[in-house]
C-alpha cells in the first residue's frame, strides 16, 4: 500500500485578525502557497488539509486550488465561525460547492488534552452538530488542535464516532489509517522543504524518531 503525504495549511497572505502567540510561524505568503500547490498538482499521493477556518481559505486558497484541479479538506473551528478574519457559514458553503470537504477542528481551538467534560461536549459534539447542519451530512473527521493528543484524547475521539483523526506529527501515512500524521506549511518554507517533504522524505533515523514520538503520544 503506497504511503501518502498529508499537508496542513493555516493562514495565507496578509493577516486580517490578531494571531495567537506563535501562530505566525504557520502563516505563509501567497507565493509560498502557490509554490507548494504547483508541486503537488496531479499527485495522487498528497492530501491537502486546512486548519483554523481562516478567511484566507476562501479568499486566497480556494481559487488557486480550483485553478489547479486540486481538492482539499478544511477543518473548521465551529465556535469561531463569522468572527473577523475567519470563515463564516457562507464561506463553508462556498467551499462545499467547489467540491471541497469539511471537517471539524473543534469549537474554540482548545488543547484537547486539558479540556474538561463540558468543553469536550462542545469540542466533540456541538462542533460536529453545527458543522453537520451546514454541510447537510454528519461530520466525523477531525484535525486535532495543536497536534496535542494522548490516549485519553484518542479514546474520546473514538467514543465520539470520529472516523479519521489528523495530527501534526509529520512524516508519511498509510492511506487508510485512522490516525493520520501531517506536515505543516510554515513561514520559512522554501524549495528545500518541498523536496524533503514531497520527495524522498526524511532519513531512516528521523523516520524512526517520528514513529517513536507517535507511539509515545498514543500511550502517555
Amino acid at each position: 500500500m503506497r504511503a501518502v503525504t498529508n499537508l496542513t495549511v493555516h493562514g495565507i497572505g496578509e493577516t486580517t485578525r490578531g494571531l495567537d502567540p506563535g501562530e505566525d510561524r504557520t502563516w505563509v505568503s501567497v507565493a509560498q502557497f502557490e509554490q507548494v500547490m504547483d508541486a503537488v498538482a496531479g499527485r495522487q499521493d498528497v492530501r491537502i488539509t486546512f486548519d483554523d477556518g481562516n478567511a484566507s481559505d476562501v479568499e486566497i486558497a480556494l481559487p488557486r486550488l480550483v485553478e489547479r484541479g486540486l481538492r482539499a479538506e478544511f477543518f473548521v473551528l465551529a465556535g469561531l465561525l463569522g468572527e473577523p478574519g475567519r470563515l463564516d457559514s457562507r464561506g463553508v458553503c462556498e467551499l462545499l460547492r467547489a467540491g471541497m470537504r469539511i471537517g471539524s477542528h473543534g469549537w474554540a481551538h482548545r488543547d484537547w488534552r486539558t479540556m474538561d467534560a463540558g468543553q469536550a461536549a462542545e469540542e466533540l459534539s456541538a462542533a460536529h452538530n453545527l458543522l453537520g447542519q451546514l454541510v447537510g451530512e454528519p461530520v466525523s473527521r477531525v484535525a486535532i488542535p495543536f497536534g496535542s493528543y494522548d490516549r485519553q484524547v484518542l479514546r474520546r475521539l473514538r467514543q465520539a464516532g470520529v472516523t479519521r483523526a489528523y495530527t501534526s506529527d509529520g512524516g508519511r501515512a498509510r492511506p487508510d489509517a485512522w490516525l493520520q500524521p501531517r506536515n505543516s506549511l510554515s513561514r520559512d518554507l522554501d524549495g528545500g522543504w518541498i523536496s524533503r517533504v514531497l520527495g524522498g522524505g526524511p532519513s531512516i533515523p528521523r523516520r524512526a524518531a517520528k514513529l517513536a514520538m507517535r507511539l509515545y503520544k498514543r500511550v502517555r
